[in-house]
């Protein structure tokens, strides 16, 4: 009897346990780990630093909570700027602010790359994959690529999340501030390339419902390339409203990489935990294949 009720005693304090993690939106992301494997294929090429650009995600990650207009926001945006080549600021409306950085292309005409660096205004919440991965695998080609095709505007948004208080329903009337800022200063773009989830573990991304079709098939041989075709499978996804879309309205060619099957999305589970350098190397090496000959 003893023996039992020590038994029933455990049991109890760890079903409490998984009540107060459930209740608390923070129980552990399980993703391929738990399968001891992650899906990204390994490139065969190695002209990205995948190692360098986690080092990135990492260190976002480790600033905490980066809501737009907060202090650690404004200390990555300077990051950010020093980084980046010819770094500068755009300002955007209520105090916030998009980082512009430039690579000179061999021919006239530009691209725009961009990602958002914002987090989501959630307690404890650190975006690895939903802010950090798409910023980090941009600015990591901002420092790699040279003389491209075209002049590539790296643009990272400030404020793409939408404020607190304000559902998601309302997005883009109060979310996407900085991308709403940069699209009739850059309306003259080739192509608009936004990078937003990427790093997850279980990656896959297909075409996003309003990403264009000739740009994202560009994308998948440039993957079929690297070696990192099973990360761009066939097949479409619905459109989402992100920061290509004040683009797309002004007749801008676009396209957004997200894995919006992602089941941490604007939970406290998207921590290191949840992302793969693998999976950050795969894009970057893509994007690189892709962005050269852009």
């Amino acid at each position: 009897m003893k023996l039992l009720g020590i038994v029933l005693a455990v049991q109890v304090a760890i079903g409490l346990t998984l009540v107060v993690l459930v209740a608390t939106d923070n129980l552990p992301f399980v993703g391929d780990d738990a399968a001891n494997g992650e899906p990204a294929p390994a490139a065969k090429v190695d002209n990205f630093d995948g190692a360098a650009a986690f080092r990135l995600l990492r260190r976002q990650v480790e600033m905490g909570p980066r809501p737009a207009g907060s202090p650690e926001s404004r200390r990555l945006a300077a990051l950010i700027k020093r980084v980046v080549p010819r770094g500068r600021y755009q300002e955007v409306p209520d105090g916030l602010r998009n980082v512009i950085g430039t690579i000179r292309g061999r021919e006239p005409g530009y691209i725009v790359v961009g990602a958002h660096y914002d987090t989501k205004d959630i307690k404890g919440f650190v975006g690895a994959n939903d802010g950090a991965s798409g910023t980090a695998v941009v600015l990591q080609l901002a420092r790699t690529l040279r003389r491209p095709k075209h002049t590539i505007q790296f643009v990272f948004f400030d404020g793409e999340e939408t404020p607190r208080g304000i559902l998601d329903n309302e997005f883009l009337k109060y979310g996407v501030r900085g991308a709403k800022v940069a699209a009739p200063v850059f309306r003259d773009a080739r192509a608009m390339i936004l990078l937003d989830f990427v790093g997850d573990k279980e990656l896959t991304l297909r075409r996003e419902g309003y990403s264009d079709v000739r740009l994202w098939a560009r994308v998948r041989s440039a993957a079929d390339r690297v070696g990192a075709g099973a990360v761009f499978p066939g097949g479409l996804q619905g459109g989402v409203l992100d920061d290509h879309i004040p683009f797309r309205r002004l007749g801008v060619r676009t396209i957004d990489l997200i894995d919006f099957d992602f089941p941490c999305w604007h939970r406290r589970c998207d921590n290191m935990s949840a992302v793969s350098q693998r999976s950050v190397d795969a894009v970057g090496e893509t994007m690189y294949e892709f962005l050269r000959g852009l």
